[in-house]
């Protein structure tokens, strides 16, 4: 079983780490867990002319790390492996590629973000997530 955590530091995000955690036993086989964020993308322009590839990718990987910690730390401390993924792009898009790609059975996410307007409605990510994925998502309140 391969599962695919989407978090973005978000207290939503934070407790479906947590329900991860929780039901992890109820599996046979430990299920391999790939712990994904996805930056949102800079709008390119002239952006690219100034700052080179390699700053731009460092840039993109400092800004994601305080996003995946709470995560990191509560797969960690209830020794739960985990590969990290940080990827740039839209988030939903991102996750049901992400996803396929890695041949996940499960997309584990939060149900709202970390924005107020994603938080309005069911959240703009999950929704469109659902619409996406080729496998089971379970979102977590």
């Amino acid at each position: 079983m391969k599962f695919l955590m989407a978090v973005d530091g978000s207290g939503c995000s934070d407790r479906a780490v947590a329900q991860l955690i929780a039901r992890i036993g109820e599996w046979r086989n430990l299920p391999e867990v790939h712990l994904l964020y996805v930056h949102p993308p800079i709008p390119i322009g002239r952006v690219q002319s100034h700052i080179g590839h390699d700053s731009l990718e460092s840039y993109h990987r400092e800004e994601s790390l305080p996003h995946l910690a709470s995560a990191e730390s509560a797969l960690a401390a209830a020794g739960v492996a985990f590969t990290r993924h940080i990827h740039v792009g839209e988030p939903a898009d991102v996750v049901a590629r992400v996803a396929a790609e890695l041949g996940c059975d499960l997309i584990v996410m939060g149900n709202q973000g970390r924005s107020a307007v994603a938080d309005a409605v069911l959240g703009s990510v999950a929704h469109r997530v659902l619409r996406l994925a080729h496998c089971p998502v379970l979102l977590v309140k």
